[in-house]
Parts: structure tokens; C-alpha cells; sequence
């Protein structure tokens, strides 16, 4: 008997509409001969499943199950393709834990971990992993620009803490920048971050979990159009995505090693993206997605696919691995 699979997309951030790209890719790629596969839409106005009419039918929040045809659906397991809340920040993940349904993400709690970027660079900062100065503001705190010229430097980046995608994100060149690059992050989230500028390669790292063995697949070159890499350089094409990097073979193995302990270290499963910034040969932590882009021209399956990976295998394998765990 075939076993049910959802896969949630959609969400209650800006990446809604990345979120649901993600999913129908995930649905297009997921074995249908091996599986049930229904794509489960969550806003934060209704949760429906959709058929391949885009029919929808409600989703019964007591125990995640609908109804189609005069037949309850249970589910036997979740596919997360929800980038940002509620799927990244853990929310979803601890309500799937409460009614004791699998899913293919981290715990909730490393999920929650993870998607505060403050949190997580306070944390892999204790294993003696590299990072930008930072500075950090919550909503209403008092600004003093010389301050955090002093510690961070110029230009510097000012982020949502808790946001995705590039979402709110400014590059500070000037003093007169920043006032208004924290109106900008405080429109996505009332704690943001402030980071120096690192001058140097941008890689992007996927670590899986992949037929029980934490894989480090071929890691990704970042050369943006932009001033940064930004929305439009992630997904209007303004940017190079070279697989595998350009990088020495020194570079290669510092980064590998560790894009692998800082997955460890946050007791990490599922799916993960990490970015570095290299200063000469020193890779430099930036921030870690739980949820990555799954479309086909997204960084991870572009890894996956130079690892030898097809989106169908790299999807089952998080499925057969939730369903075992």
C-alpha cells in the first residue's frame, strides 16, 4: 500500500510564492508509482489540499488530515518545501511533533535555532567558527551611527534577523545609508543584525543527510551582477551560480570541513545551505537555510545534480529517511 506524503508550501512570509515554486517542483519530481502525493497549501487564511485541479479541500488542524471524495486522508509523512515562517522557524515543526506526524525537516528546535541568524552565529561561534562583526538592534533601541561605524566598519550590511530570500537586506556604503537600510530590515522583522563587510569568494555549501551519512555536495560559486547577492541576483538571474567552485584545492577542503561541522555541531538533519564568505583561505560563516530553494534552478538540486543526484532520488531520500527515523 502506497503511503501518503504531503508537501506543504506557501507560508506566512514574503517567500510565500518561492515557497509554493518549491513545492510543485518537489510534486512534479516525487515517484507518484511509490507514493500518494497531495501539495498542501498553508496561508495564514486557510490550509488546503490541492488536487491536480487545484481543487481545495480543508485541512483538519487536529490531526492534519482532509477529506476527498468521502475519504479522510491521513498523512504519513510531511515534505517541507515552506521557506521562512512557519515553516523554517520550527513553528510548524513543533505542531507536526505534537500530533506525532514525520516530516523531512530538523527538529523544531534547530529549526528555530537556525532560522535566528543571531542565535546561530552565537552558537558556531562557541566551536571556534569565524564570522563577521556584528552588531545587534530590536525595534525601538537606540541607534548611535558612530557606534556601529566603530565596531562594524563601512560598507556593512544591515538584515532582518529572521527573514529569507534577501528580504530586507542593505548594503550600507555610506553613514547616511543606514538609517534608512534599518527601516528597511525592520520592515521584515523587529531584530536585525548589522555585519561588516568581508571582501573575498562567496560559496554556498549544501550538507544532507543522504543514505544515512551526513554528504557535503559540490559547493557553489557565488558571483552576483548586483552590489550583493540580493532577491534579483537570487531569482531574476542577475547572478553566476558556478558548480563546482572556482576555488584552490585548500579552500575546497576547509570549507567542507567545516560546512560539516557547523551541521553537526546544531544537531542538524534534513536539508541545509549554508553561506561563506572566503577572506584569502579562512572561511567565514554567514548563515545557514533550512528550507533552500528546490526549484530546478535552485543552488541545492544544481549541487545535487553535479553529485549525481536526481531531484527524484535527493526528494525519496529525505522521505525513506523521515519515514525510518
Amino acid at each position: 500500500m502506497k503511503q501518503n506524503i504531503a508537501i506543504v508550501m506557501g507560508g506566512y512570509s514574503s517567500e510565500k510564492h518561492i515557497s509554493v515554486k518549491s513545492g510543485n517542483v518537489v510534486y512534479k519530481h516525487i515517484n507518484k508509482l511509490k507514493y500518494t502525493v497531495f501539495r498542501v497549501l498553508i496561508l495564514e487564511e486557510k490550509w488546503v489540499a490541492l488536487d491536480d485541479a487545484e481543487n481545495e479541500y480543508p485541512i483538519d488542524k487536529n490531526d492534519f488530515s482532509f477529506i476527498i471524495n468521502q475519504k479522510k486522508i491521513n498523512f504519513d509523512c510531511v515534505f517541507n518545501a515552506i521557506h521562512g515562517i512557519p515553516g523554517e522557524n520550527g513553528q510548524l515543526l513543533a505542531y507536526f511533533n505534537l500530533i506525532n506526524l514525520k516530516h523531512t525537516s530538523a527538529p523544531f528546535y534547530q529549526m528555530a535555532l537556525t532560522f535566528n541568524k543571531r542565535d546561530t552565529l552565537s552558537a558556531v561561534k562557541a566551536y571556534g567558527i569565524k564570522t563577521a562583526t556584528s552588531v545587534y538592534l530590536n525595534k525601538g533601541d537606540e541607534i548611535n551611527l558612530d557606534v556601529i561605524i566603530a565596531k562594524v566598519g563601512l560598507p556593512c550590511f544591515i538584515k532582518p534577523n529572521g527573514a529569507g530570500s534577501s528580504y530586507g537586506i542593505s548594503k550600507a556604503h555610506k553613514k547616511e545609508d543606514i538609517l534608512p537600510a534599518i527601516a528597511t530590515a525592520y520592515k521584515e522583522d523587529h531584530e536585525i543584525l548589522i555585519e561588516s563587510f568581508l571582501d573575498g569568494t562567496e560559496v554556498s555549501v549544501g550538507v544532507i543527510q543522504y543514505k544515512g551519512e551526513t554528504k557535503v555536495l559540490p559547493i557553489t560559486e557565488i558571483v552576483s551582477e548586483n552590489d550583493f547577492f540580493d532577491y534579483e541576483a537570487k531569482y531574476e538571474g542577475k547572478s553566476q551560480e558556478i558548480t563546482p567552485a572556482r576555488i584552490t584545492k585548500t579552500q575546497k577542503e576547509k570549507v567542507e570541513k567545516i560546512a560539516k561541522k557547523v551541521y553537526e555541531v546544531l544537531n542538524m538533519s534534513g536539508f541545509s545551505r549554508s553561506e561563506y564568505i572566503f577572506v584569502n583561505d579562512t572561511p567565514y560563516f554567514i548563515e545557514m537555510n533550512t528550507v533552500p530553494g528546490l526549484t530546478e534552478e535552485s543552488i541545492l538540486p544544481q549541487q545535487a545534480e553535479v553529485a549525481g543526484i536526481s531531484l527524484s532520488e535527493l526528494f525519496e531520500n529525505a522521505i525513506e529517511a523521515s519515514l525510518e527515523n
